[in-house]
C-alpha cells in the first residue's frame, strides 16, 4: 500500500485555496451588498493589501538584480543572458501585439456601437503619465537621483540603477564581498516581508473583488460583453498556443507550469496585479531549477519587457475604440501602431490600470482624436486588468525558464520534480 506523503497539508489551509475563498466570498458580497461593498473603507482593504505588496516592489528588483549580475564571474554571462532575453521578449511581444490586431481586424467588437468618448474623464486619467517626446520619455527612464526611482515607484528606473550597481560589484571583486553579502541579505529580509505580508492575500483579493462588483455591478460586464470576451480568448489563444509551443519546444508542458504557480495566478486575479506575485515567483523558479542569477534578471527585467496580456490589449483595445467611433484605421496605421505600441507598452509594469495609461499615450501617437474613446473602456478596465496582469505573469514564467534553458543554467531534474509534484512545494530548510 502506497503511503501518503507526509508533506501534504489539508486543503484548507493552502494559499491558493484560501484566495480563491476569499474571492468567492467578495464576489458575492459586491453582488448582494453593493450599498456595502461599495463603500470607501472596502476599496481600501484591497488597495493596501496591494500597496504593502508594491513598497517592497522596487527595492526588492533592486537587490535582486545587483546579486545577480554580482555574482556572475564575467560581464560575458550578463551581455548573454540579457541579449537573450531581449531577444525573446521581443518575439513574443511582437506575436502578441500581431495576435491582438489580427483578431481585432476579424472580431470587430466595436463595430455598431457609435459611441463617443468623454474628454474630461480621460484627461484625469492619462495626462499625469503621457510624454510629449522621445526627449521626454528618454528623461523619464534616467532618475534625477540615486533614491528618486525608488521613491517614484519607476521600475524602469530602478532597473537601470540596479544594472549599473551589479556591474560595479561585479568589477571590483572581492574588494566589495561584504556589500554584496549584505545585498544577498537584504533580499533575504525583503522576501520574509512579503510573506507576512501574504498572510493577508485572502483579505486584500476578496475586498478588492467586492468593490469592484459592487461600485460596477454585473451589468458593467454585460455592456462591453464582446470586448472582454474577444480578449480573454484572444489570450487563452496566446498562452495555450503559442507559449504552449515554446514550453513544448523546450521540453515541459504550459499546462504543468501553470498549476506549479497557481498560488500567484489566484492572488493575480484577486489583485488584478503581477507585481504582488513577483517576489514569490521568483523564489519558485529558483526552486524549479533555473539559475539564481538567470532568475534575477529575467524575471524583475521581463515586468517592464516581456508585457504579453498588456501587448495583446493594447492593439485590440485600439482596434474596438476605433470601430466604436467609426474611425478607419488604415493598414499604415496598423503598422504604426504596432512599431508605437513595441515602444509605448516598455516598462508598463504590473501595477493595476499601467495598461489603461499606455493605451492612452500609444492612441495620442496614432491618432488623437481616438483619445475620447477611452472612455468606453474606462468601467470594464478592471476586469481587463486582470486577463493582462495573468497572461504577463505567465509569459514571464515561461521566458525565465526558456531562458535559463538556453543558457544551460537550468536544472532539468529540478524542473522534472517541481511541474510533476502534486502537493505544494515545500520550501528547503535553512
Amino acid at each position: 500500500m502506497t503511503e501518503k506523503p507526509q508533506t501534504q497539508k489539508p486543503v484548507w489551509s493552502l494559499l491558493y485555496v484560501q484566495v480563491l475563498a476569499g474571492i468567492v466570498i467578495g464576489a458575492a458580497i459586491g453582488l448582494i451588498w453593493p450599498n456595502v461593498a461599495a463603500q470607501p473603507w472596502m476599496k481600501a482593504i484591497g488597495d493596501g493589501f496591494v500597496n504593502a505588496l508594491k513598497m517592497m516592489i522596487a527595492v526588492l528588483i533592486f537587490c535582486t538584480v545587483v546579486s545577480g549580475i554580482g555574482h556572475m564571474k564575467a560581464a560575458g554571462q550578463v551581455g548573454r543572458v540579457g541579449i537573450k532575453a531581449i531577444i525573446y521578449f521581443e518575439i513574443m511581444s511582437t506575436l502578441a501585439l500581431v495576435i491582438g490586431l489580427v483578431v481585432g481586424n476579424l472580431a470587430h467588437p466595436g463595430a455598431g456601437l457609435n459611441a463617443t468618448g468623454d474628454q474630461a474623464a480621460i484627461a484625469r486619467y492619462v495626462a499625469p503619465e503621457t510624454h510629449e517626446s522621445l526627449s521626454d520619455y528618454l528623461l523619464h527612464l534616467i532618475p534625477k537621483s540615486f533614491f528618486s526611482g525608488f521613491a517614484e515607484g519607476n521600475i524602469l528606473q530602478v532597473l537601470l540603477l540596479a544594472i549599473l550597481t551589479g556591474f560595479a560589484l561585479m568589477r571590483l571583486g572581492d574588494r566589495v564581498t561584504h556589500v554584496r553579502t549584505l545585498i544577498d541579505e537584504a533580499t533575504h529580509v525583503i522576501f520574509d516581508i512579503v510573506n507576512m505580508v501574504m498572510k493577508a492575500a485572502p483579505l486584500g483579493a476578496g475586498a478588492a473583488m467586492a468593490f469592484t462588483l459592487g461600485k460596477y455591478g454585473a451589468a458593467v460586464i454585460g455592456n462591453l460583453v464582446a470586448l472582454i470576451g474577444v480578449f480573454y480568448l484572444t489570450a487563452a489563444i496566446f498562452i495555450v498556443v503559442v507559449l504552449g509551443a515554446v514550453c513544448w519546444a523546450f521540453g515541459f508542458s504550459i499546462f504543468r507550469l501553470i498549476r506549479y504557480v497557481r498560488d500567484e495566478l489566484l492572488v493575480i486575479l484577486g489583485t488584478s496585479s503581477s507585481e504582488s506575485a513577483l517576489p514569490s515567483v521568483m523564489e519558485k523558479m529558483e526552486r524549479l531549477g533555473c539559475s539564481k542569477p538567470v532568475v534575477g534578471l529575467v524575471i524583475p527585467t521581463g515586468y517592464s519587457f516581456n508585457l504579453d496580456g498588456t501587448n495583446i490589449y493594447m492593439t485590440l483595445a485600439t482596434l474596438f475604440i476605433a470601430q466604436a467611433m467609426n474611425v478607419d484605421l488604415t493598414i499604415m496605421d496598423q503598422v504604426t501602431l504596432l512599431v508605437v505600441a513595441m515602444l509605448t507598452s516598455k516598462g508598463a509594469s504590473g501595477v493595476t490600470g499601467a495598461g489603461f495609461i499606455t493605451l492612452g499615450a500609444t492612441l495620442a501617437v496614432i491618432n488623437p482624436a481616438l483619445i475620447p474613446g477611452m472612455a468606453i473602456v474606462l468601467g470594464i478596465d478592471k476586469f481587463m486588468s486582470e486577463c493582462r496582469a495573468l497572461t504577463n505573469f505567465i509569459g514571464n514564467s515561461v521566458a525565465c525558464v526558456v531562458v535559463s534553458r538556453w543558457e544551460g543554467e537550468l536544472d532539468k531534474e529540478a524542473l522534472k520534480r517541481g511541474l510533476s509534484a502534486r502537493t505544494e512545494p515545500v520550501l528547503p530548510e535553512a
